[in-house]
């Protein structure tokens, strides 16, 4: 076993991880707006000799390592949320502060932590002889707006590889995660009869219409809540209005369309279909054909321009705690750390609906971090744990190898 001389090389580099990851963290990528962080990114994989470096089509970052016949992909989506104000926030939120050995900035959490990691984690694992007869890629990509996307035109469209295991970087408490709920965005909309606000009652207002709906949407959350599609491991499902939109010729008018926007959380235990015919029955019978419900699709152009249309429905996923991936990161925890670790899920959605819940490729989750600073202007990672990530991710190959899946 080589855990000590991962650890040595990694010691070695823990400058250069810690700098790369305040590098990466300083420049912005908004708005899936990822070239800039993207070309620092390669200029690294560079400097430690990967074998390919290059954005995809779409404009994601891909390197790569070796040319084995099993294949293994680290994702890391490379873009963030937005800062708000940034008067609010008391440090700038790029370069960020150094705190007790936290290093507090937009994206630190979610998810440029797991980059600097994946990336040397690869490198050390190569100069270690632990690559051997793998083909191993770096995939930073982007995410925010669209979970699945970028590995669904990794596989589908460029570079056309389907993995056989996949590591996602998303914040994990340095535990191995192993899935999430999925999630559905819908889209329901009443239609109605404008009029004259001072003469209301010649028309139809679609707002009041909308209203025994909504209500209905909030007591199934309520249900829920109390059991109602609950899974052991997944959890609870939910359910939520999340923006409105009202159509009308002016203030004096009475809205001729009204729409409402969904967030379904969905468990293991929900077929898509039955989820869809839920909502829909929640409108009342008289009102079935006035208001109706449409699923959402994804269509915006990348910073690129590339356009991959796709349904807003990302599934649920849990990968068996006896699965080979899932013990082998377990096992890689132990190995280097002496400890057993408690397997987990997350609570948010990742690029894991498209690897294990569309493309049904095994699938795990390791990084530093607490997802629930994620978005938060006291967003933060310990630096001690983005150096100990590297650890982990250049001895799991070796681990997964030894595991004969």
């Amino acid at each position: 076993m080589k855990t000590q001389e991962i650890k040595k090389k990694v010691q070695e580099n823990r400058e250069n991880i810690i700098q790369f990851m305040r590098d990466i963290c300083a420049i912005p990528s908004m708005d899936s707006k990822i070239g800039p962080v993207g070309e620092r990114i390669q200029a690294e994989m560079k400097k430690l000799g990967f074998d390919e470096m290059r954005f995809d089509k779409m404009g994601n970052t891909v390197g790569r390592i070796g040319d084995g016949k099993k294949v293994i992909v680290y994702d890391s989506h490379i873009d963030t949320v937005g800062v708000g104000d940034p008067s609010e926030w008391e440090w700038d939120p790029f370069v960020g502060k150094v705190e007790n050995g936290y290093l507090y900035a937009r994206g630190a959490c979610d998810e440029k932590n797991s980059t600097p990691g994946m990336i040397y984690g690869l490198a050390i694992a190569r100069d270690l002889g632990l690559l051997d007869g793998w083909t191993a890629y770096y995939f930073g990509n982007m995410e925010e707006w669209c979970d699945g996307i970028a590995p669904n035109t990794f596989v589908e469209v460029d570079p056309k590889v389907k993995p056989d295991f996949v590591v996602i970087g998303e914040p994990t408490r340095m535990q191995v995660y192993r899935g999430h709920k999925g999630r559905i965005e819908l889209k329901i909309t009443a239609h109605g009869q404008s009029a004259h606000a001072a003469s209301h009652y010649l028309g139809d207002n679609a707002v009041y219409k909308m209203m025994a709906t909504i209500t209905q949407i909030r007591e199934l959350d309520r249900r829920m809540r109390l059991g109602m599609g609950y899974h052991p491991v997944q959890g609870y499902p939910s359910i939520a209005v999340t923006d409105v939109v009202a159509r009308t010729a002016s203030l004096n008018a009475v809205p001729d369309q009204f729409t409402i926007y969904l967030d379904r959380r969905i468990t293991s235990n929900e077929p898509r279909d039955e989820v869809i015919a839920q909502i829909k029955g929640l409108i009342p019978d008289y009102l079935q054909a006035e208001i109706h419900v449409e699923e959402l699709f994804y269509d915006t152009p990348s910073y690129t321009g590339f356009v991959f249309p796709v349904s807003k429905f990302y599934p649920p996923w849990l990968l068996d705690d006896a699965h080979p991936l899932t013990q082998a990161g377990q096992s890689t925890i132990e190995a280097l750390w002496n400890e057993k670790r408690m397997l987990g899920t997350w609570d948010f959605s990742t690029n894991g609906t498209y690897w294990a819940g569309k493309a049904g490729i095994p699938s795990i989750g390791f990084g530093p971090g607490d997802e629930k600073t994620a978005h938060m202007r006291n967003e933060n990672v310990f630096l001690d744990d983005v150096v100990r990530a590297t650890e982990f991710y250049g001895l799991l190959p070796k681990m997964i190898a030894e595991k004969k899946p």
